[in-house]
């Protein structure tokens, strides 16, 4: 995992509408940039729907949220637009910044052992530093994990 306190390395990818985005396409005081294996499936759809409920609350803390993945921008527009998700989904075919992020490692599933993406999530500040890694990310409470340490840094 990249450490706190290192700048985040930049990307150029484009989202589910087909824009290009890079870190600096949004300026914001917060982003959370979560990784994520696949566009539909049960964890993935639990984190982002549970994103989703609590939108709000990261647009009023002034929150940036942009989920990666490897899959197209095809399949983000379909699954953003399947559960509404109101933020930004990038698509890294290549997987060239989720290497970058070091969210690409060996899985296990089954008892086989496969490379994948990793589920682990970066938040970043307005110059985007890294404030906080979440390695070990729990698509069923990250979220309310997230605002609560947002809410936190800003006290």
């Amino acid at each position: 995992m990249l450490e706190t306190g290192n700048k985040a390395p930049d990307f150029s990818l484009p989202d589910q509408d087909g824009n290009t985005q890079t870190l600096d396409s949004v300026p914001s005081e917060w982003t959370l940039i979560y990784f994520y294996p696949k566009d539909d499936t049960p964890g993935c759809t639990k984190e982002a729907c549970l994103i989703t409920e609590t939108y709000d609350d990261f647009e009023d803390l002034g929150v940036r949220v942009l989920g990666v993945s490897k899959d197209s921008p095809a399949s983000h527009k379909k699954f953003a637009e399947k559960y509404n998700l109101p933020f930004t989904l990038l698509a890294d075919e290549t997987t060239e910044m989720i290497a970058a992020y070091q969210a690409w490692g060996e899985k296990s599933m089954f008892g086989k052992k496969y490379d994948g993406i990793m589920r682990v999530s970066y938040l970043l500040d307005a110059e985007h530093r890294i404030v906080k890694v979440y390695p070990k990310v729990d698509p069923a409470n990250h979220a309310i994990e997230i605002l609560a340490d947002i809410r936190a840094l800003c006290q």
